[in-house]
């Protein structure tokens, strides 16, 4: 097998991917909150999800993948602070939670499944999993790990022998310049909550040993990365908002429980910005899957725009870089259906150093765009042939754009735009080039590509 390389957040550095199973395997990915939409920016982290599933599966590997489905737990704030999140929707929509949990779920998959994303082999619903929860709770205490107060069981990080080593934080600066109010039952400001007992009114509650209670959101990719992958396993990825308290909270959770950190290897995933600006309800700038089509742009086209960015860069969305996304994927669906329909031959040598260049560079870190610039490399060849068309299928394995189930349809154009085409034909004809760029602008701002060609002007729909 080629060597497979990770930046390790965990190590801070780019390392060889070296798995405790040649034949398996075992990763963790932070699913999503459902109490509302995805938006974009959060079907970023999935795109990055099943480009790696990809490309581990490309390499020969087989996958045993847990993400899952937070349901539960999941205060408004990451650190303890304020309300449940799917307490808040279920009183926006005067729904009971596990109404809106199962709406938002399932709206959530259908998103995956439009962008063509690979789905774990575990999808694990928090609910599902509170007696697991519970256990894991009972070897912190006995582990010695923990305190409590009237109505919540905390995770002492001071019996840790560090704190912080995915984000290295400075504890002591911590609680110098910490901006929030202290949580005076706290004994550390990096302590967090593992269970809480829940109040009369509280509709998501179990009994448990604590009386009536519910869990930390933290705890429940802890208990469910223990259930499914064991003390150890290969990878965990999310999004790098998780870095410093999530996935901090993880491990110290894990190293209570059993003295290990839960994965070798932590991947992050970067921001999605829109218009270079932060996405936020106040800006009017969160977009769905559904927004996108409404638009116009078909879900394979924002996995396009996702292939212009390594997965550790930020991304920047603008509606002109979707343009562009669009160009190209109509580009390389086309670009294979012309090799597809190729006569000539191409030598195996030529293929193979394709096959290497494409390997190599998935393989450094998930680079896709030294990927892409191969696969333009093979699209835009003068030489059509059967040959291109079945190696960009290979490709397709870790792209996911489905090129084989992908029939070219025709469109004819409305009468007024034959009419503007016919107009600037003659007008180039007559080399009035002022009336012919005249005519251009109008066809752009009409939606449409314009090029020139030795048959005269060409439009496409953006």
């Amino acid at each position: 097998m080629k060597k497979i390389f990770f930046y390790n957040t965990l190590t801070r550095k780019k390392e060889e991917f070296k798995p405790n199973d040649e034949n398996e395997i075992k990763i963790y990915s932070c699913g999503p909150t459902v109490y509302y939409f995805a938006h974009i920016g959060n079907l970023r982290a999935y795109l990055f999800m099943d480009t790696l599933r990809r490309v581990l599966k490309y390499n020969g590997y087989k996958l045993k993948h847990v993400m899952n489905i937070t349901d539960v737990g999941h205060l408004v704030s990451d650190s303890d602070e304020g309300e449940d999140k799917m307490l808040k929707a279920a009183r926006r929509e005067n729904k009971n939670p596990y109404e809106i949990a199962e709406f938002y779920m399932d709206a959530f998959l259908k998103d995956i499944d439009k962008l063509n994303i690979d789905r774990p082999e575990i999808i694990a619903r928090a609910t599902d999993h509170i007696p697991e929860m519970e256990e894991y709770v009972k070897k912190i205490i006995e582990n010695g790990y923990t305190y409590q107060t009237n109505d919540t069981i905390y995770f002492d990080t001071s019996k840790l022998k560090k704190y912080g080593v995915l984000s290295n934080i400075k504890i002591k600066d911590q609680k110098a310049g910490a901006r929030v109010e202290f949580d005076q039952n706290k004994k550390n400001i990096t302590d967090f909550a593992l269970w809480i007992k829940a109040p009369k009114n509280h509709i998501m509650k179990w009994n448990s040993f604590f009386g009536e209670c519910y869990p930390g959101w933290h705890l429940e990719c802890s208990a469910m990365g223990h259930k499914y992958l064991g003390e150890n396993f290969d990878i965990h990825t999310g999004g790098i908002d998780h870095i410093p308290i999530h996935h901090e909270n993880e491990i110290a959770q894990a190293m209570g429980y059993c003295g290990e950190i839960p994965a070798n290897y932590w991947l992050h995933v970067e921001f999605l910005q829109v218009n270079g600006s932060k996405m936020s309800k106040s800006l009017n700038n969160l977009y769905t899957i559904l927004d996108l089509e409404e638009k116009g742009y078909e879900p394979s086209i924002l996995r396009m725009f996702n292939f212009t960015s390594t997965y550790r860069a930020q991304i920047n969305f603008t509606f002109e870089a979707m343009d562009s996304a669009k160009v190209a994927l109509k580009r390389l669906r086309e670009g294979y259906l012309k090799h597809k329909e190729g006569t000539e031959e191409v030598l195996k040598t030529e293929i193979d150093e394709y096959k290497d260049r494409f390997l190599e560079a998935i393989n450094d870190d998930l680079n896709m765009p030294v990927a892409m610039s191969i696969v333009w490399d093979i699209i835009k060849s003068p030489k059509k042939s059967k040959d291109y068309a079945e190696l960009l299928l290979d490709f397709d394995r870790v792209l996911g754009f489905d090129l084989d189930s992908y029939v070219k349809q025709e469109t004819s154009l409305p009468e007024e735009i034959q009419k503007l085409i016919r107009e600037r034909n003659e007008a180039r004809a007559n080399k009035n080039w002022v009336e012919s760029d005249r005519i251009r602008d109008i066809l752009i701002e009409k939606g449409y590509t314009v090029k020139d060609s030795k048959d005269g002007t060409i439009v496409d729909i953006i």
